[in-house]
């Protein structure tokens, strides 16, 4: 199982001021803290820097990439707290996977500061999630919203895109003013 250069490459509001983003380049693990959540139980896995098997410049498509198969991952880095009242606020980052797994997902979770980041896990409290994720036969892109201290999934499944090995994916999630949203994989508008 091994999800590959999950690069959290940017959090926009669309009028231009970026609130965080990352390329994952020189000291990245100085911005970032490893989760310690499973080190106990013997199941957290380790993280490192690569560009997989398959990029065009080695250098540039270098991204955070799980190390080991069948274990649990989380890395978190904070960002200064903000508002996106009355504009457009855009979570966008890539991910592949370099081969198909039996149950795991690459999605991002948006949330408040952590006291400890090393305690990253579940159940750490967070405003947004999305991105892919599949266990067994159930394969989808998460979309869940944290409302009023309940986490609400958007009904319908959206569609999963990590299908074929070794290929890139954009995921891009728009939350507008007026309280809707539009999720797109690879500038294809799922939702």
């Amino acid at each position: 199982m091994r999800r590959t250069a999950l690069c959290l490459s940017s959090l926009a509001a669309v009028s231009g001021k970026v609130y965080f983003s990352e390329t994952f380049g020189d000291g990245w693990e100085s911005r970032w803290t490893a989760s310690e959540w499973k080190k106990s139980d013997g199941t957290q896995g380790t993280w490192k820097l690569s560009a997989g098997k398959w990029y065009g410049n080695e250098e540039e498509d270098k991204g955070v990439q799980t190390a080991e198969d069948s274990r649990f991952f989380g890395l978190s880095a904070g960002f200064e707290s903000f508002s996106n009242a009355g504009k457009e606020l855009i979570i966008q980052y890539q991910a592949k996977y370099e081969k198909d797994i039996e149950c795991g997902g690459g999605y991002v979770k948006i949330g408040p500061k952590l006291s400890d980041p090393t305690t990253f896990g579940d159940p750490t409290p967070y405003n947004v999630m999305f991105g892919p994720d599949k266990c067994g036969y159930t394969k989808r892109t998460h979309l869940i919203f944290n409302y009023k201290g309940k986490n609400v999934l958007k009904k319908s499944d959206l569609a999963y895109k990590q299908e074929g090995e070794g290929t890139s994916h954009v995921y891009r999630l728009v939350l507008k003013p007026d309280n809707t949203v539009r999720v797109e994989i690879d500038a294809e508008k799922i939702y």
